[in-house]
């Protein structure tokens, strides 16, 4: 019995320790297992590669051919083909100069332009992949785009080329590009500086046709510009507008769209710069009114160095314009201006001119009046020591019967032509006067009677000087008193009918250009 207990205690030992033998190599496999089914990695979709099977599927040679123009879009059943549209959409970036001389402008813009083309239709992956970017544009078709009125333009490739094309699930193409333009403007520069100049920027197709190809602005903003834009050349941005400007050829109808851009010219800078300086340059030479006529090196120095000062800024403001057929404002200007400097040495002229004819008659009155007075002292002696005339005496005196003056005729005592050399009057040592010879004082008293008579006939007297009296008033000055009022009231005047006139000439030309 104790066997038996024995072996059946033995037993179930061994049982025990097999069944746990067992158990345990399970269990670990069911751990393993476990840890095995939660380690392992999710599966991750790489949409770049995807991005880059769809496009090396839609741009299959055997597919695409970039060299065939798509179809149109919105096309009836019984249509099967049409005129691609390209809409276009612009960003203007900076203008860089304004150039008045050559007549063109340089702009920087982002330049889009966007189309359908079904056979780049693809699969967005639920709505994962809005758009596939390329930066190769020869991969898909491209319209022959260009600007009609460009003078030069060039790309920018640093760092890379800024430009992208972009293929989205329903086939519309988007191509951005960066480029710089220089664009031609023929001005007209007739109210220069008060002007606006109406420029155009020009997008248009070279090859294909209407039927082909069609240009539309994209709305709703179809032109664009940075904040802040500043217009170099004193210009600002009056208005902007997008208008079409289809082209018939002798080859065809050709698409165009057109960007009108109006630059009004800032005044304030050339009223600082040019008419503020004239102004005052004017002004100054109407100082040399305030100066003596006598004074010729200071009245003439002025005016010659402010005609010189005209004349440079005349040939500084010429040399900033391009030589035109017609009149400019500023032309009309810098002519009034010039003209009035030159007025005034013209003035001067004609002062210095009166006052040596004042001069000529104040020497000739002064010589009348010593006449007048050597008769009456010559009168005054004979009647106090002349003598009974003798019959000699009054033959000669009926020679003059208008004259008063009654000559004594002595014997000749000297020589007659040193006593007319002498003259009248001659005087002894002593200062006391003594008579000449009587041919002398006939020849004299005759002179002097028919010189007083030629005065009362005549009336000598200056160019601008009343009748000659001894209160008489100079001429020359009364020439520097008028010019002082005349020259500031006429150039006022002046002033006033060229600012209204011009004015409203700029405001009636800005204003047709708006409408038209």
């Amino acid at each position: 019995m104790c066997q038996q207990g024995m072996f059946a205690y033995l037993g179930r030992g061994i049982l025990l320790i097999l069944m746990f033998l067992v158990t345990i190599p399970a269990k670990q496999n069911r751990d393993h297992k476990h840890n095995r089914i939660q380690r392992r990695p999710y599966h991750v979709v790489n949409y770049r590669q995807v991005e880059k099977q769809i496009l090396d599927d839609i741009l299959s040679p055997s597919i695409y051919d970039s060299h065939i123009r798509p179809r149109g879009t919105n096309l009836s059943a019984s249509e099967s083909d049409g005129p691609t549209i390209v809409l276009v959409n612009l960003y203007v970036r900076s203008f860089e100069k304004i150039d008045d001389v050559k007549m063109e402008f340089s702009v920087q813009i982002t330049f889009r332009q966007q189309w359908n083309d079904n056979r780049l239709e693809f699969n967005d992956q639920k709505g994962k992949i809005k758009y596939l970017t390329m930066t190769e544009r020869s991969k898909v078709w491209m319209p022959d785009t260009f600007f009609r009125n460009e003078k030069d333009g060039k790309f920018h490739n640093i760092i890379q080329p800024n430009l992208y094309v972009r293929v989205y699930p329903n086939g519309d193409v988007l191509y951005s590009i960066r480029v710089s333009l220089t664009l031609s403007c023929p001005m007209d520069l007739e109210l220069f500086p008060l002007d606006t100049q109406t420029c155009h920027l020009k997008v248009a197709s070279y090859g294909w046709t209407t039927k082909d190809l069609v240009y539309s602005w994209k709305p709703p903003d179809p032109v664009q510009f940075v904040a802040n834009l500043f217009l170099p050349g004193g210009f600002e941005l009056a208005r902007v507008n997008d208008a079409s400007c289809d082209v018939k050829t002798a080859t065809g109808e050709y698409s165009c769209l057109s960007v009108v851009m109006q630059f009004k010219r800032q005044l304030s800078y050339f009223v600082v710069t040019i008419y503020i300086p004239t102004f005052m340059i004017v002004c100054v030479s109407w100082m040399s009114f305030w100066l003596d006529h006598k004074s010729a090196p200071a009245r003439v120095s002025l005016t010659i160095t402010t005609l010189l000062a005209m004349s440079t800024t005349t040939s500084s403001i010429n040399s900033s314009l391009p030589p035109v057929a017609y009149t400019k404002a500023i032309d009309v200007w810098s002519n009034i201006c010039v003209s009035f400097v030159f007025l005034a040495l013209l003035e001067y002229a004609l002062v210095n001119y009166a006052a040596r004819a004042d001069a000529r008659a104040v020497e000739l009155r002064r010589s009348y009046q010593k006449q007048l007075e050597q008769l009456e002292r010559e009168s005054l002696y004979k009647q106090q020591f002349a003598a009974k005339p003798s019959n000699r005496e009054t033959s000669f005196n009926n020679c003059f019967p208008d004259s008063s003056v009654q000559i004594d005729l002595e014997p000749e005592s000297e020589d007659d032509f040193e006593m007319m050399k002498r003259g009248p009057y001659p005087r002894k040592q002593d200062g006391r006067p003594e008579l000449g010879s009587r041919k002398g004082k006939l020849f004299f008293a005759q002179l002097l009677n028919n010189t007083n008579k030629k005065i009362r006939e005549s009336g000598v007297r200056s160019v601008l000087a009343p009748r000659p009296n001894f209160s008489y008033r100079p001429g020359a000055k009364k020439i520097d008193v008028l010019a002082r009022i005349l020259f500031p009231a006429t150039f006022a005047g002046l002033n006033v009918f060229y600012w209204s006139y011009y004015l409203s000439m700029a405001e009636y030309a800005s204003s047709s250009n708006s409408t038209g």
